[in-house]
């Protein structure tokens, strides 16, 4: 949402702070933080401090304005489609970045959110894991240092993430036994890329092709 407002603004207006927007996108601080802070990175949003401050829309680079046009799609049902199965044709471009560019900063960044999964999984709370996802995706979308991949992903994982907030599990596998298969395969996923294993981690991102379930990450 807070994308979409900066989209909709001439540079420098004032979006509001960011509690109203927390509050006005109806998330947790932690989600909308987490937000911020790649929409800061892309150069969509800039933050000022101060009795004035808040969010203010940026001045819109090349990069800002392609993501956001994926932003502009319409919310049908066959565009949410389509956007998971680009999203996940990207997966592997991605995860091959962070393979060779992540740090043990951000490795353990990873991990951190890899335990709100287990949490959520462990609670079976569906739209919690589903947001831990996300902001896990997001993560290592911000280690690739190509701003057009992460530019263009991160900005469909949210259209997808936004309009189809939901987990599938296969006919006949409940929710609880899918929801800890998933997590247990992005510990996987997150085991490979520490080792620095390609064969391994692309097998695994292999496995993680969701194009058949809009809201299985």
């Amino acid at each position: 949402m807070v994308a979409e407002l900066a989209a909709g603004a001439p540079s420098g207006t004032r979006l509001g702070t960011k509690e109203e927007l927390r509050a006005r996108c109806g998330v947790s601080v932690g989600t909308f933080n987490e937000t911020l802070r790649l929409l800061q990175a892309r150069g969509i949003v800039t933050v000022q401090r101060g009795p004035r401050g808040g969010l203010f829309a940026a001045e819109q680079t090349p990069m800002a304005k392609l993501a956001q046009s994926v932003l502009a799609l319409d919310t049908a049902r066959a565009d949410v489609t389509d956007a998971l199965r680009i999203r996940n044709a990207l997966e592997p471009l991605l995860w091959r970045d962070a393979l060779w560019h992540a740090s043990p900063a951000d490795v353990s960044d990873l991990r951190a959110l890899l335990e709100q999964m287990d949490d959520a999984a462990e609670e079976c709370d569906a739209d919690a894991f589903v947001r831990a996802n996300w902001q896990l995706h997001a993560r290592v979308a911000d280690i690739t240092p190509s701003a057009l991949l992460c530019s263009v992903y991160v900005a469909l994982l949210g259209l997808v993430e936004r309009h189809a907030l939901e987990v599938r599990p296969q006919a006949g596998v409940s929710l609880a036994r899918h929801v800890r298969q998933r997590a247990r395969l992005h510990a996987a996923l997150i085991d490979a890329l520490e080792k620095r294993d390609e064969e391994a981690l692309m097998r695994l991102v292999s496995e993680h092709d969701t194009t058949a379930g809009a809201g299985d990450e």
